[in-house]
């Protein structure tokens, strides 16, 4: 299948350049390929998410843009610069949040720019806002062990924007919280969206929250993985974050989507 763009009010958008952009990727693991030749552009600035159904290399496709692995062929740029392995122009947030045990949430989260050498107090200092900024004020001293599912995630969140990459790659990140907690974060990720002008890329497998949440959804197929089509949803990208699951462009679009991946389902 190809690739197309729907702007389902068929209104006239202009979507804004890449900051990544995905030529013709293709990743093979021993006797199994999981991506072929896959291409996709990621708009700067905007959320996009990756869907589809388990198994179909979304993840695969994160960690090569990230950089940490290699695909067999086809290539990946960031801001138009070639990828040849992890940089800081981009940060991940591991679906298994891989925080530190040993420190607390401030030194969690200030830790990629301690490695980078930055001032003890400069570095507290943009971590204490980050923190604040996700909702974890009055847990700096805290340490993950004492910290529920959903907070961790969160300091897993706070860390990788703290060192202000200008791509953010998230691996499920609310896969292992309650749905309450899941729809809180969802809202704060499209504030965050908003206030950061940051590109982030989001791998998820629930076709509701890749709706709510994005101002792109790429449908990948199963493996070896391909671009199905690419969804820019339009009519309630600018509405307040309760009214968007009211939207009956909202409620089209994941019909649309269950329509195409429901026969993918085991």
């Amino acid at each position: 299948m190809h690739q197309t763009n729907r702007s389902f009010d068929h209104l006239q958008e202009i979507v804004p350049p890449s900051a990544v952009s995905v030529r013709n990727v293709s990743k093979r693991y021993n006797d199994v390929e999981a991506l072929r030749d896959l291409s996709l552009e990621f708009p700067r600035g905007q959320l996009t998410s990756l869907l589809g159904p388990s198994g179909c290399g979304k993840t695969t496709l994160l960690k090569i843009i990230a950089g940490l692995i290699k695909a067999n062929s086809g290539d990946v740029e960031v801001n138009g610069v070639k990828v040849e392995g992890p940089g800081p122009d981009r940060a991940f947030v591991f679906q298994d949040f891989a925080l530190l045990p040993w420190a607390n949430v401030l030194r969690n989260v200030a830790f990629g720019l301690e490695l980078r050498g930055v001032a003890k107090s400069e570095r507290e200092a943009i971590a204490e806002k980050y923190i604040r900024n996700v909702g974890l004020t009055g847990f700096e001293r805290s340490y993950p062990h004492e910290l529920s599912g959903g907070m961790r995630q969160r300091v897993g969140l706070a860390r990788a924007l703290a060192v202000d990459a200008q791509v953010l790659l998230l691996d499920e990140p609310f896969s292992a919280v309650d749905e309450q907690n899941r729809r809180k974060f969802q809202e704060d990720m499209l504030a965050l969206v908003q206030n950061e002008k940051k590109t982030f890329i989001f791998v998820t497998h629930s076709i509701e929250e890749a709706v709510y949440v994005s101002d792109q959804i790429a449908v990948l197929l199963p493996r070896p993985s391909r671009v199905s089509e690419v969804i820019r949803p339009t009519s309630f990208r600018n509405k307040d974050a309760v009214n968007i699951r009211r939207d009956p462009e909202y409620l089209d679009i994941i019909d649309r989507i269950w329509a195409s991946l429901r026969n993918y389902v085991e």
